[in-house]
């Protein structure tokens, strides 16, 4: 379902006019639907054994009102941070259905973790592993693990979002996952329960998850086979969605059916964590419009939003869809635009010769597909606030994060006695 639409030529986030939320809310303006997240969710627990859990990556998007949507709908949390973790069980996201994954946990979050009685550490490494293990031992308490193997296999997407290859920081290598497992088995504070996979981010192709799949169904066998005790299989996330027009949707059956072949029996407790799958399509980024400006060759569409608010464009050369809010009329004249932010950065270009209808100061466009790695990576960046987020339900909207003033963003900055004076 595309909950974005255009009626009555204004474009409308499920039963809201974003025009007029616009003019109520301002702009920049993260606005989110309910119904997509909550059909997102639907369709991909759909797609897998009822009993397979869904941590919803948090990462993606981490607003508090997110979280709960997805939380009511029976959906756990893969975190990555003491703060998220923080916030998946602010959102009543029950503990034993969190897991803690990460290249770079404290010893801070670990003891966190373990007190909060979350359902596993996704162990990246050996060092971690033993830090996890003297800090549980310290406690009292076992940790249970399960450690992420990096399956040197491509999700052949972008290098900035390849994980499962040689050379990634993630995982322990494929070659040292059987004497891992035996130093974890010898530790008394950490008790092994599973395997954990996660190759990549936006990955459009199957083949190398049943790739990956394959190799963690041989390494559950070849563990057992030496006594251990491998009960579940984490196989992360990653799948990705349509950002152009005419993309196809995500194959989510054929990925449910890749799952079941390659862990059919095994008799393992499956977790799947996806995050932009469920969040991307349900969020779009609202802009105004400053100015139109014609370069000696480009014409330019200055918005209010900035590379501080939506990176992707400028740190992956992500492509995201353009729409005027306003839906032109059959056979208006468009024109061709760099759409770029007002951050002092070449870099703060959301969409080269992008066709449009010619626009002008004051318009309003929105930029598709924002809900995931959107606002979560936003920053205050030339001093500029970062956007407000909005949710929308039916035809009410609620502000679940509010956008802040210059003063209190400068407010936050605090002089050293030499300097207040």
């Amino acid at each position: 379902m595309n909950p974005f639409h255009y009626r009555s030529g204004r474009l409308f986030a499920e039963d809201v006019d974003l025009t007029r939320l616009a003019e109520q809310a301002g702009t920049p303006l993260y606005v989110y639907s309910s119904a997509a997240l909550e059909n997102n969710y639907r369709a991909i627990a759909q797609a897998f054994s009822p009993d397979t859990l869904i941590a919803y990556s948090v990462k993606a998007n981490g607003n508090l009102a997110v979280l709960k949507t997805l939380g009511r709908l029976g959906a756990g949390a893969d975190v990555v941070s003491a703060g998220e973790l923080k916030k998946a069980l602010a959102a009543n996201i029950p503990a034993d259905k969190i897991v803690f994954s990460g290249v770079g946990k404290t010893r801070a979050e670990m003891r966190f973790g373990l007190t909060a009685g979350i359902r596993q550490f996704n162990v990246e490494s050996e060092p971690e592993l033993e830090a996890l293990n003297a800090v549980a031992v310290e406690l009292g308490l076992r940790a249970r693990v399960a450690v992420r193997i990096n399956p040197d296999v491509d999700a052949r997407t972008h290098a900035k979002i390849t994980t499962g290859t040689a050379e990634a920081k993630f995982g322990i290598p494929w070659s040292r996952a059987k004497d891992v497992y035996a130093r974890a088995a010898a530790l008394a504070g950490i008790e092994i329960v599973g395997v954990d996979v996660h190759i990549g981010s936006q990955v459009t192709e199957l083949g190398p998850f049943e790739e990956a799949f394959r190799r963690v169904a041989e390494l559950v066998t070849a563990l057992r086979a030496d006594g251990h005790a491998i009960v579940s299989a984490d196989l992360g996330g990653g799948l990705g969605v349509p950002y152009k027009p005419g993309d196809p949707p995500p194959a989510l059956h054929a990925y449910g059916e890749i799952v079941t072949r390659t862990m059919r029996g095994l008799g393992l407790a499956l977790i799947v964590e996806p995050g932009r799958l469920i969040a991307a399509n349900a969020g779009v980024l609202l802009a105004r419009v400053l100015y139109a400006k014609q370069g000696e060759s480009r014409r330019f569409l200055i918005i209010d939003a900035g590379m501080n608010d939506l990176l992707r464009p400028a740190l992956y050369d992500a492509y995201h869809e353009i729409l005027p809010v306003a839906e032109p009329a059959a056979g208006a004249p468009v024109a061709r635009y760099d759409v770029v932010g007002p951050i002092c950065e070449t870099t703060d270009l959301f969409g080269r010769d992008r066709v449009l209808p010619e626009m002008k100061s004051n318009d309003l466009v929105a930029i598709m597909t924002a809900g995931a790695y959107g606002a979560v990576m936003s920053s205050a960046y030339n001093a500029r606030p970062p956007a407000a987020e909005i949710l929308v339900h039916g035809q009410a909207w609620s502000t679940i994060r509010a956008r802040i003033s210059d003063d209190e963003l400068i407010g936050l900055d605090h002089l050293p006695p030499w300097l207040a004076r």
